[in-house]
């Protein structure tokens, strides 16, 4: 029986690719060839050629080579977005190595797991104190040999470094190169080495490029192993989803010769975090990939966000639904409005964006706005709304699967019972972009992987169409007496009050009732309200078993770097505030 998203598959796409078997890096060096003295990085207004990246990761590789990482050894990433992650992600990959990226906001605990985890022996990282701190307090309880450390300043222009080294002196770690101490910098090494590292035969299909940790928004993270080959998909299946957007060519067996050989020019405007799936995927590699100029940011901040979008022809954005919404939100949106018409394609994921500013993005993006959807252990992503112009594009949707995937509904007790059209279920995910597993973890890598499905642990359904609709985490959903309450429709609800910025529901234990949700909300600025205003506007729209018990009023809800909420922090308060009373 044919596939219920074929209905609606749009003619520009074919429905199978074929795709390259060898190493990530590949694809880059390409690229190099072709554009070399194209910029590939803007960072703080200082730009990066593509042959300034490619012989810095050389060097840097074939100093990682003489410092004793082989082929299979894993090397820790712990930075924000900056060039020098570029350069050492393909140095590691270049010589065989297996990446695992840090997230800068890790706690101790968090960062000295993921080390011992993943048996990292090399960590590359910056000169600041946010991090320095917490990497040297965790040294010696891991098995780390090599500290490699860069300085941000040598990212900036000349006038913004010596601005960040008079201005920032505070922010900056006070540390020494010491081999015998495994310290090495940076800078020093690519001064030292040729670029000219030892060839390593990559087996696309086998070889592991990157241990990518789950966000850990429940509880301890887990390495998805992810290959070279299931990188090279997952961005290869997103160029060609995206091609026609922007005037190319479909290509089905997209190659390093092969891909972008007409030779085409874009730029995007990225602050996605590449140590997440979403910034891996399509906000390092996919544009390393074609040749794109990427304007980097290394954090969010919406007024410059906005100045970038404004000065430069920026033809991609995307990123996390808070992007959107701070965007929105803030002051000089209006002002700004007109510049997002240059705008060919903008992405949102990691999380459903509320339809009200979905549809508010949409007014102003002069090409198209695309939803989409996937975890870390698919790579990055299974489902997308179709990108090509003509196609049909569902508000609240998180699209179709892509080429090569499939997605199906299985019941919540049940999973070899699949759900009829409509009705929710768990999402089951196959492709060839799904993970290998998780590392040294079989049994869990059994739970989530049976019969080459993918269990999501996201509640979905499909309509006739076969587009997907997220309806919550199963972990997030609250049972009320017997009822099943989905957080998101809630949420979703709270989104459309005039006077609510963010909300974020959660369920509170009860043994009254199992659990009952409360809502924690964000206001506008400048704009007041009570609790019960909130309830009574809210409740009088849901059925009495999903009632909005409780209104909490916070300044900011937290989120990781990737824009996801971390409700295991509102749970985290919940039970601590418990524990007081």
């Amino acid at each position: 029986m044919e596939k219920p998203w074929y209905k609606l598959w749009p003619d520009v796409y074919p429905k199978s690719l074929k795709y390259y078997e060898g190493s990530i890096v590949d694809f880059m060096e390409a690229s190099v060839r072709r554009f070399p003295e194209r910029t590939a990085f803007i960072f703080m207004g200082k730009a990066m050629t593509y042959r300034e990246l490619h012989d810095q990761s050389l060097r840097l590789a074939t100093a990682l080579a003489d410092l004793g990482v082989k082929k299979g050894n894993r090397v820790a990433l712990f930075m924000p977005n900056c060039p020098q992650f570029a350069v050492a992600y393909y140095a590691a990959l270049k010589i065989g190595a297996i990446l695992t990226m840090c997230s800068p906001l890790n706690s101790e605990a968090e960062l000295k797991y993921q080390i011992n985890d993943s048996g990292a022996e090399t960590i590359i990282t910056l000169k600041l104190n946010l991090l320095m701190d917490k990497l040297l307090k965790v040294k010696d309880q891991t098995g780390l040999k090599r500290i490699i450390v860069s300085g941000l300043d040598e990212a900036l222009p000349a006038v913004k470094k010596y601005g960040f080294l008079l201005l920032k002196r505070k922010n900056i770690a006070s540390i020494k190169s010491d081999s015998t101490a495994g310290i090495y910098f940076f800078k020093d090494l690519l001064a030292k080495y040729p670029p000219n590292p030892p060839q390593v035969k990559i087996n696309g299909k086998e070889d592991v490029a990157v241990l990518a940790y789950t966000g850990g928004t429940t509880g301890l993270s887990k390495g998805a192993v992810i290959t070279h080959y299931n990188t090279i998909v997952n961005v290869s299946q997103v160029i060609n989803w995206n091609a026609s957007t922007f005037g190319n060519r479909v290509i089905e067996d997209l190659t390093p010769e092969n891909c972008n050989s007409q030779g085409s020019h874009f730029m995007a405007l990225n602050v996605v975090p590449w140590f997440h799936a979403m910034g891996t995927i399509a906000y390092l590699n996919y544009p390393i990939f074609v040749g794109i100029t990427t304007y980097v940011l290394p954090r969010f901040d919406p007024g410059e966000y906005l100045k970038v979008l404004k000065k430069y022809p920026i033809d991609a954005m995307g990123g996390a639904p808070p992007i959107y919404t701070s965007l929105l939100n803030h002051p000089d949106f209006p002002k700004y409005a007109p510049y997002f018409m240059k705008v060919k394609l903008a992405g949102s994921g990691a999380g459903p964006l509320p339809v009200e500013y979905l549809n508010k993005m949409k007014e102003v993006i002069g090409g198209v706005f695309v939803e989409g959807y996937g975890m870390t252990e698919c790579t990055m992503g299974i489902c997308f709304n179709p990108a090509a112009r003509e196609a049909v594009r569902k508000p609240g949707s998180v699209g179709i699967p892509i080429f090569d995937s499939e997605i199906k509904i299985v019941d919540l007790t049940d999973d070899t019972k699949e759900m009829p059209i409509g009705e929710e279920g768990e999402v089951l995910q196959k492709g060839p972009q799904v993970m290998k597993g998780y590392w040294n973890k079989p049994e869990e890598t059994a739970r989530t992987l049976k019969d080459g499905w993918l269990h999501s642990g996201d509640i979905g359904k499909l309509d006739n169409d076969g587009y997907l609709y997220i309806v919550d985490r199963i972990k997030d959903m609250i049972k009320y007496k017997g009822y099943n309450v989905f957080p998101r429709n809630l949420e979703e609800i709270l989104y459309q009050h005039p006077k609510i910025k963010e909300a974020a529901v959660i369920g509170i234990s009860d043994p009254a009732v199992t659990e009952y949700p409360r809502a924690y909300v964000v206001l506008k600025e400048g704009k007041t309200a009570t609790p019960e205003e909130i309830m009574d506007d809210i409740n009088t729209r849901v059925a009495g078993y999903e009632k909005i018990r409780e209104v909490v009023f916070r300044n900011e809800l937290p989120v990781n770097l990737a824009g996801k909420v971390l409700k295991r922090e509102l749970k985290k308060e919940a039970l601590a505030e418990r524990d007081s009373c």
